[in-house]
């Protein structure tokens, strides 16, 4: 059975585009391990049933990739158990433009620009962030893990995405799961609307493979490969060899 079609979709009540990060074959010949790193939407409207059944995922830890502002309008929901929740916001917020264009500019999360014009954006500064998310997979106890953003495809399709490059899955592979996200939200049946954190309907656009696969040419332009992008964005060579000795 293919690991890339719609049965890879988890189906809990309140959650939005959840699966398996794992499952995919690497150049070593390894596999990455299922069932301890999960991808999704957030957490804010699970129902007592959902969060029940995502417990029972065993999660150790949630990083939580949204704004600050979206956090304290939507707070995920508290789950049973031993959850370590992180914050580690993808996106930093948004300096007002050159003088000559003092006008407010709102963060990158709020839509205002082209899918394109996002991820080149997230290709220039989201490394801290990915690294640390990184990073804290790698801690003792950290495993199993799910990382959400607000709906799991634009912030979380990048972090997961570098971590499965650094750990040698092919691109059309990321390119693959990566994908899936249209179908886990519904995209793939026309355009999907949204009331963001600031009160404003939003058009949630789909995602492409142009996305992914520019984003990771821009790390492998500026850094080689994945491995050497965290590695220069805060990632320790001894985070990276328990994360494989944990994922291979």
């Amino acid at each position: 059975m293919s690991i890339f079609g719609a049965e890879r979709l988890i189906l809990i009540p309140g959650v939005r585009n959840l699966r398996d990060a794992g499952g995919f074959p690497t150049t070593s010949g390894a596999r990455v391990a299922e069932a301890l790193l999960y991808r999704a939407g957030s957490l804010h409207e699970l129902t007592a049933e959902g969060a029940e059944r995502l417990a029972a995922l065993g999660l150790r830890t949630i990083i939580d990739l949204r704004s600050a502002p979206e956090l304290e309008v939507w707070p995920d929901h508290p789950l049973d158990g031993e959850v370590r929740f992180l914050h580690l916001p993808t996106f930093p917020p948004r300096e007002r433009e050159t003088a000559h264009d003092a006008r407010d500019v709102r963060d990158a999360e709020a839509g205002e620009e082209t899918l394109e014009d996002l991820y080149a954006f997230m290709s220039a500064t989201a490394g801290p962030a990915i690294a640390a998310s990184v990073s804290a997979l790698a801690a003792p106890g950290a495993l199993p893990a799910l990382i959400h953003c607000a709906v799991g495809k634009d912030r979380t399709g990048v972090t997961v995405a570098t971590l499965l490059s650094a750990l040698g899955v092919s691109d059309a592979d990321i390119v693959a799961d990566y994908h899936l996200s249209n179908t886990g939200l519904g995209l793939d049946r026309g355009p999907v609307y949204y009331v963001d954190e600031h009160g404003t309907e939003r058009r949630s656009r789909p995602v492409h493979e142009g996305l992914i696969t520019a984003f990771l040419a821009s790390l492998r332009t500026t850094h080689g490969d994945a491995t050497r992008y965290l590695l220069a964005h805060g990632v320790t060579e001894p985070e990276l060899a328990t994360l494989r000795a944990a994922f291979l």
